[in-house]
């Protein structure tokens, strides 16, 4: 019973530190967390939300009306402008990464509805996932601190209270994936405090993955290929005004064969606004080559 006793007074005084900085997310549609990280700015997760505004529910049970200061869905990660009040901001100091096994303790507000807090384990450290608009998250932790539907966007933490990762995704069997507080997120994290759009270009499509545009062109009677098969494209986006049209194949992107959606990103991590792309595009049986012009970073998708 003393070791019983030893945990629970550990993770009680862990609560008592981070619980006030946890807040909950709730707006008839859906339920959320998310969590203080500096004087005005509640951090949460991207799928989180729906439209600009938000309603934060604190540990002292004001509830505020928040704005969507900025969002980044290649992470997952969107910062809230609202009044926090009194209350703290997490401790965020990212150093090494937590090993496998290490105790690890989850948290969230659901909704609003009371603070919650599970004890864990770290089963894995480098679990990637695909985030909102479908780019690898990479590093993330996974974690056995099972939580309630709505706790998405809490935070990870260590036994002394420092934020390790925010809860993104629940998977079978209970375990969590938990994107990494890095330094690097946390970098980019600061950036969107002062509203900075996510950094990165965008071709302005919707693509569905190689597989499907083999079926399909298989159900069309045209020859199977490799390929991202267009399902939608962005009014105005490099893509949509280079003549890139819906039911499209891009087979290639500056000479690379496109095997697959993460072949695209790479891509277009090697590029800078004001840049130009070539794409190889498969129309029907006609192929032909297109130039994509990238004005502004943006966050289009």
């Amino acid at each position: 019973m003393a070791a019983l006793d030893s945990i629970q007074e550990a993770i009680a005084a862990t609560v008592e530190r981070v619980g006030p900085s946890v807040v909950g997310l709730g707006r008839g549609w859906g339920l959320g967390s998310g969590v203080i990280i500096g004087e005005g700015r509640v951090l949460t997760s991207a799928h989180n939300l729906r439209r600009e505004e938000a309603t934060v529910i604190f540990a002292d049970e004001r509830r505020e009306r928040a704005e969507v200061l900025a969002t980044d869905s290649d992470l997952d990660l969107a910062v809230l402008a609202a009044d926090t009040g009194d209350l703290p901001a997490i401790t965020w100091e990212p150093g090494e990464r937590p090993g496998l096994g290490a105790p690890v303790l989850a948290l969230a507000n659901p909704g609003g509805r009371g603070l919650r807090v599970t004890l864990g384990f770290v089963s894995s450290t480098e679990r990637s996932f695909r985030g909102p608009r479908g780019r690898r998250i990479s590093g993330a932790i996974e974690h056995t601190a099972v939580l309630p539907r709505g706790s998405s966007g809490g935070p990870l933490v260590d036994a002394e209270g420092r934020l390790l990762g925010m809860n993104a995704l629940r998977l079978e069997g209970g375990l969590i994936l938990a994107v990494p507080a890095t330094e690097a997120v946390k970098e980019r994290t600061l950036a969107m405090t002062r509203g900075e759009a996510a950094a990165g270009l965008r071709l302005g499509v919707a693509v569905a993955p190689p597989r499907v545009a083999r079926r399909m062109r298989r159900a069309v009677g045209l020859p199977e290929r490799e390929g991202l098969l267009v399902r939608a494209v962005e009014a105005g986006g490099p893509a949509g005004s280079a003549g890139v049209e819906r039911g499209d194949l891009l087979v290639a992107a500056a000479g690379c064969e496109l095997a697959g959606v993460d072949s695209l990103y790479e891509v277009l991590d090697g590029l800078s606004p004001g840049d130009t792309l070539e794409l190889t595009v498969l129309r029907g049986a006609e192929e032909r080559t297109v130039t994509a012009r990238f004005e502004t970073a943006g966050a289009a998708a």
